[in-house]
């Protein structure tokens, strides 16, 4: 599967990016490479290795009812999604769109944007005492946000 990825670093006078370490702006985005990398092709290890071991992953929601609740996907649930979503090479298209911008980096936390072909991601990650960047936190949503309703 061929990629096409952008890595965008918002550099202004709000941002806290511009002259930080290298090294942490290019760990963040391998980390959040891995996290999408692995549901296009269904590898479990890529998105094991992004994801912190209590990840929260949150988007809204609506029952087949009507009724708007806060849908919540664990790092157990990630992992799965990882190995089967795109199990019939269906999901993405051949040149997937992955966009990154990393928004601030402060220390042992970081602000970051995924936009994918159908949705976007809002992560917060931490770094942890090995210095390993994992996502913690994820708000979604898709584009359409019609979409956001069970069948």
């Amino acid at each position: 599967m061929k990629y096409i990825i952008s890595f965008l670093l918002v550099i202004c006078c709000n941002s806290q990016v511009y002259g930080k370490e290298e090294t942490d702006v290019v760990l963040i985005t391998q980390a959040v490479k891995n996290y999408i990398i692995a549901q296009h092709e269904t590898n479990e290890a890529p998105m094991d290795k992004a994801l912190h071991e209590k990840l929260a992953k949150r988007t809204f929601w609506k029952n087949s009812q009507g009724s708007e609740f806060i849908m919540e996907t664990s790092r157990q649930t990630m992992l799965k999604v990882a190995k089967n979503y795109n199990e019939n090479g269906t999901q993405f298209p051949k040149s997937p769109r992955i966009d990154i911008e990393v928004f601030d980096i402060d220390q042992r936390v970081a602000s970051v944007k995924l936009t994918a072909d159908d949705w976007i991601d809002y992560m917060h990650l931490i770094k942890t005492e090995k210095g390993q960047w994992k996502i913690l936190n994820v708000l979604w949503q898709y584009h359409n946000v019609n979409k956001h309703i069970s069948k």
